[in-house]
């Protein structure tokens, strides 16, 4: 079975993210949302929140499935038993970090990366730019699914 892993944040998942999602779920039998739990870093939303909103928003692919986990992603991938990483770039600048990062996990394990070009609609998407946006009154419902837009703006709003 090809099996690969789609690792990050999510904080909150936008449509960038699902297209990543949805181009690997075309390329491989089962693929796997890794959302990292970091301690050290306090998200907008709890892990818990953040895989019920991924769940959601990939029912849709019969070949999808949502985890958590800490440490390292290749540890993760041994877990899982998932050979590949999925990463999508936006840009020349992501490719820098996500080059070196790919080279330290197929050194540690193994795991291959393979990088997606982002779809130009989401080229300058990010989480932290969304939240930004909505933070400041903006409107970013265009770039999240629909709920998600509904609850980042709920959250900003109330805290």
């Amino acid at each position: 079975m090809r099996r690969a892993v789609c690792p990050g944040s999510f904080d909150p998942v936008t449509n960038g993210h699902l297209d990543i999602i949805g181009r690997a779920s075309r390329l491989f039998d089962e693929v796997i949302v890794g959302v990292l739990i970091n301690q050290s870093k306090s998200g907008l939303f709890t892990v818990e929140e953040r895989l019920d909103m991924l769940r959601e928003v990939t029912a849709k692919y019969g070949n999808v499935r949502v985890e958590a986990f800490h440490g390292l992603l290749v540890d993760f991938c041994r877990a899982q038993h998932a050979a590949v990483v999925v990463k999508g770039l936006r840009a020349v600048s992501d490719f820098d970090y996500e080059l070196q990062m790919a080279q330290m996990n197929i050194g540690l394990s193994g795991v291959e990366t393979l990088f997606m070009p982002t779809n130009p609609l989401y080229s300058f998407l990010s989480s932290s730019l969304v939240k930004d946006v909505v933070k400041w009154g903006g409107d970013a419902s265009a770039y999240l699914p629909d709920f998600v837009a509904e609850r980042l703006a709920a959250r900003l709003r109330h805290g």
